[in-house]
């Protein structure tokens, strides 16, 4: 379950390796139990990730757990507790929030001159990903301990394309596009607008390909009601020209202008005055200049950084997306996802934390665990 990395040949120090070699465990808990790590990173499928980051913070580790936190709502408020009860830093992978452009983006919209944000469009097309061709069930590759790979989710045959990458393309281990980007995307939108659950979510999508062995819609939109906007969802695989041309991106559209911020820079498009069909009327705001990521800077190095630098001052405030804000944008896909696969309009009810009057919906917010799991291990 837990692997290990070597650099290439050309890279490695001898010294260092025979001096401090990673160990390698078949059962991540047998790691848990060494005193000496401090801290641990949780980059297994998804259907993982809540009873792993909640055995780590009982354990006493701080955790940087990868998105989405969960595999679904119910798995998010249960490791949102057991971090909050742990005083653990835990730290979540969407790391767009330490990037400088988005937070200069932030700085704007928030600062109003784009008037009231009436719609918020988020979307990733990704051209790249092609459909997942089907294919027999096999054996597990040499040294895997399939009954551990699958862990809570579901017993059944191995099939290559449930294993590495694709397990994202079925419901048994992961969420699809709307759970894998989506929260990249969301949790912008409402990192910025400080936007908590909406009231209500409609989507509607498909499997747009033939014989194609996923299950999670490749095409999909998505519409989140909150008190004074809404959010657009959509994403497609096979395509790379989404809204404004842009394979992703968040669009924050106001009465006076849009501000559009994507992983490679963000722009500001003025609306202006209208004066007459055949006439360009003056601009609403002033214009502001763009902005990009600063010439060799990772964002992913600053988030770790970030990380690290809350570890060491003990103070899981200093996080730039803690997991409060990584519960918060899992529990926002989830319902897109929800919404999809019951075909219905759902309300949510924040004080009583689920949908109204939608015993479908509620059942599919359940985290389904097997094997002898459990979300807590009690």
């Amino acid at each position: 379950m837990t692997s290990t990395w070597l650099p290439s040949a050309t890279s490695i120090d001898y010294r260092v390796l025979r001096d401090n070699r990673p160990g390698v465990y078949g059962d991540y808990r047998e790691l848990l139990e060494r005193a000496d790590i401090d801290a641990v990173v949780i980059g297994t499928p998804d259907h993982w990730h809540c009873r792993q980051m909640v055995d780590a913070v009982k354990a006493g580790k701080h955790v940087y757990v990868e998105k989405p936190v969960a595999n679904s709502i119910e798995e998010c408020q249960v490791m949102l507790e057991a971090a909050t009860a742990s005083g653990k830093v835990v730290q979540t992978g969407q790391w767009q929030r330490s990037g400088p452009h988005y937070r200069r983006a932030r700085d704007i919209v928030r600062s109003g001159v784009l008037g009231d944000i009436r719609l918020v469009k988020t979307w990733a097309y990704q051209g790249w990903m092609k459909p997942v061709p089907v294919k027999p069930d096999g054996t597990p590759p040499k040294g895997v301990d399939y009954a551990m790979w699958l862990g809570p989710a579901p017993k059944r045959s191995f099939n290559p394309n449930r294993f590495h990458f694709n397990f994202r393309w079925f419901w048994d281990y992961a969420g699809g596009l709307m759970t894998d980007w989506g929260v990249h995307e969301i949790d912008v939108a409402l990192w910025v607008l400080g936007a908590t659950t909406p009231r209500s979510v409609m989507a509607s999508g498909s499997i747009a390909h033939r014989d194609n062995a996923a299950e999670t819609p490749n095409t999909l939109q998505a519409v989140f009601e909150y008190p004074r906007f809404n959010i657009l969802w959509e994403h497609a695989t096979g395509i790379d020209l989404g809204s404004y041309r842009l394979p992703e991106g968040i669009a924050f559209i106001g009465n006076n202008g849009t501000l559009v911020v994507h992983r490679g820079g963000f722009a500001v498009y003025p609306e202006r005055e209208f004066v007459g069909w055949d006439r360009e009327g003056p601009p609403k705001m002033e214009p502001i200049e763009g902005g990009h990521p600063p010439e060799g800077v990772s964002y992913l190095d600053l988030h770790t950084r970030n990380f690290i630098d809350a570890i060491k001052a003990s103070d899981p405030k200093l996080l730039n997306t803690p997991i409060e804000s990584g519960s918060l944008a899992a529990i926002n896909a989830q319902m897109g996802n929800i919404a999809y696969r019951t075909g219905d309009k759902i309300f949510w009810n924040d004080e009583t934390s689920a949908f109204v009057d939608n015993p479908a919906a509620n059942e599919l917010a359940r985290a389904h665990y097997h094997n002898g799991w459990t979300t807590s291990g009690e």
